[in-house]
């Protein structure tokens, strides 16, 4: 996939971080099958698919990466079990654009869990395991990293130390509490909600701005702030930073960055949450 969107003399593209089917109840949450599945297929058993697509943003300065994809780790079991359709192949998308890895100055990270942070490490072909971007700073929350490191019940399930045990003492690692400048036209807004440590990216040049609100708003079919998925952990702060965020989007006529949906990786919507303007998904 090579979507693209020109946002001002800053550019986007969408890199193949992997594919993979979900349960159509677990990304819906309590709203009802019969209203969801009008807005988005699912096959007999209940799973829809779901993208997992990092994206490459292009600035004057640098190349910063926003979320890492599934990665190249999984086992087969893992593979069976997340019904993986595509593989992790960013390396050879980035290839493909004259990029190297260690080109990479800037991952951003809205949060840990393994569908995002699965590329920090890679394995390479003789299953050595090594940062896969290692002149990148990985920028994380505190809270977040915190959770990481000391994971509850349920979030053992998805914070994986395959995922951050070379990243723990590295330099690469830069925590930081609550909102950030990046750069600028790149910033960083503290939200909570579907992660304790989750975060928000803004993305700003020429007067035309994006948001990548993470797993606030996984796909175009959530903009209903009281759509949200059974994954969220703290589902009240979801629908009150949805809100938040898709109100100052929509006053900035933005463009919205969609991580997970494999049908357009970034829209606009009108007040009523009708998409009005995508980009396609290319090949």
């Amino acid at each position: 996939m090579k979507a693209r969107l020109k946002l001002g003399n800053i550019e986007i593209i969408w890199l193949n971080g992997g594919s993979f089917e979900l349960d159509g109840g677990a990304m819906f949450g309590v709203v009802p099958k019969i209203l969801w599945k009008k807005k988005y297929p699912c096959d007999e058993d209940n799973f829809i698919p779901i993208a997992a697509w990092p994206m490459l943003i292009k600035t004057p300065e640098q190349n910063l990466l926003i979320e890492t994809g599934l990665g190249n780790k999984l086992t087969d079991k893992q593979k069976k079990i997340f019904r993986i359709k595509n593989d992790w192949d960013i390396i050879s998308d980035l290839r493909e654009l004259g990029i190297k890895r260690e080109d990479i100055g800037t991952v951003i990270l809205t949060h840990y869990d393994f569908d995002h942070a699965g590329g920090v490490i890679m394995q390479d072909e003789k299953g050595e395991l090594s940062l896969t971007f290692p002149n990148a700073e990985h920028i994380l929350q505190a809270r977040e990293w915190a959770d990481v490191l000391s994971p509850n019940l349920r979030s053992e399930n998805t914070f994986w130390p395959v995922n951050n045990e070379l990243l723990r003492n590295s330099a690469n690692l830069k925590l930081i509490e609550e909102d950030y400048k990046v750069q600028k036209g790149v910033d960083l807004f503290f939200s909570g909600a579907h992660n304790r440590g989750h975060q928000v990216v803004r993305i700003e040049s020429q007067g035309e701005v994006a948001y990548h609100l993470g797993d606030l708003l996984p796909t175009h079919t959530h903009f209903n702030p009281l759509w949200i998925m059974a994954y969220d952990n703290y589902p009240l702060e979801v629908i009150e930073q949805k809100e938040l965020f898709e109100g100052k989007a929509l006053k900035e006529n933005a463009w919205f960055l969609l991580y997970h949906d494999p049908f357009m990786p970034a829209c606009k919507f009108d007040a009523d949450g009708n998409v009005t303007e995508k980009v396609s998904v290319e090949g």
